[in-house]
């Protein structure tokens, strides 16, 4: 128990917790890796430690993008306002062996009325990602760099997101052109959302030594589209570009499963990024309605389409909406929901799926396999 107990306050040491309701302070070390600058390591390591710091608070992690820009100017003391982190006080910071090491005290009231708190999860699949320019991908023959990135973006949802759930990676191509395809795709994995994208640059500048190893630093671009799993649609798209050193020989081959290169500054540079990745969607999507739909129907029983995986617990009360479609004045097909009236209660819960009973059973009758439901708050 001690030698757990030092783990955490090593981590995250809460030295004030005499403020009213749940705020507290928290102090935490974030760290990265000295690449291009110091400054730009700071504002990385900076993050790394509000994250730490919001994670550890239980707050809202999806609200972290919302403050990132305001970390470019170098500053002791960050204040905001209507936001979880309140204050942020830098104490040190320090270059230790190539690393940057940042400690900070930040004021933090996790507020318990967050939207991810009321809605049940929504379910990603993510594409395995292209290499737009393969000829770049020749200097460590990383040919297979993109589909295991994708993999690593699966599964930073699938272990950190607080309101997603991954279902894994596809190798079915997934774009704008198509959105039958992709409304196909979704329905077969269940999947609420898709993630698409390339990496779209991987280029390398090589700074000679003499008497030294060469320094290479490679660029690192990606860019990300999210479809809707409903329509097919896009709904996000977001670049990245980071650029790290390449600790490796320009001759050598390079795995990109390895945990050789997941340690190294590249791999942990491409880390990093996947969890910014991830924090973007919390704070794009977090708050999306998650609407539970009616798959099949058998008297006053009901089953809907979301189960334990997505949060849905025995007793859970929803709400019933009907759904329907016509055609407008211009010929243009629409879809409305409205309002019924009619409530379910959860009665028992699968991975994927749930039953629910009706609980006005002289209206079964107007429940429809397609209807749709929304958590009663």
């Amino acid at each position: 128990m001690k030698k757990i107990f030092k783990q955490v306050i090593s981590t995250l040491c809460i030295f004030a917790c005499t403020l009213p309701a749940s705020a507290a302070w928290y102090e935490v070390t974030g760290t990265a890796t000295v690449v291009s600058s110091e400054e730009v390591a700071r504002i990385h390591a900076l993050e790394d430690a509000i994250y730490r710091a919001v994670g550890f608070a239980g707050a809202d992690i999806g609200s972290i993008s919302n403050i990132t820009p305001f970390l470019e100017s170098a500053r002791k003391e960050y204040q905001f306002t209507g936001h979880e982190i309140r204050t942020i006080l830098i104490d040190t910071q320090k270059v230790r062996g190539g690393v940057m090491q940042v400690k900070a005290k930040i004021d933090i009231y996790p507020s318990a009325s967050t939207c991810r708190t009321d809605q049940y999860k929504k379910t990603f699949l993510v594409g395995n990602f292209d290499i737009a320019s393969p000829q770049q991908a020749v200097m460590g023959q990383v040919y297979n760099l993109g589909r295991d990135y994708s993999e690593v973006v699966s599964r930073q949802l699938e272990q950190e997101s607080l309101s997603f759930v991954s279902l894994g990676t596809t190798n079915y191509e997934v774009g704008r052109v198509y959105p039958q395809r992709t409304k196909m795709i979704a329905q077969d994995t269940g999947a609420h959302y898709i993630i698409a994208g390339a990496i779209t640059d991987l280029t390398a500048t090589v700074d000679e030594k003499v008497f030294k190893d060469d320094i290479i630093n490679r660029q690192f671009a990606l860019e990300i589209q999210v479809y809707d799993g409903k329509t097919g649609h896009e709904i996000y798209q977001q670049n990245y570009r980071e650029v790290a050193k390449w600790p490796f020989s320009r001759t050598s081959q390079v795995d990109t499963r390895s945990a050789r290169f997941w340690a190294s500054t590249y791999g942990d540079m491409m880390l990093r990024l996947s969890r910014n990745i991830m924090l973007d969607l919390e704070s794009e999507l977090s708050c999306k309605m998650t609407l539970p739909q009616v798959v099949s129907k058998f008297g006053n029983n009901l089953t809907i389409d979301l189960g334990r995986i997505h949060g849905v617990e025995k007793g859970d009360k929803l709400n019933v909406w009907h759904t329907s479609s016509f055609i407008d004045q211009h010929g243009l097909p629409r879809n409305q929901v409205s309002q019924s009236g009619i409530t379910v209660t959860v009665s028992r819960v699968y991975e994927h799926e749930a039953e629910v009973s009706i609980d006005q059973p002289d209206l079964a009758g107007a429940i429809q396999i397609g209807d749709v439901m929304h958590k009663d708050l």
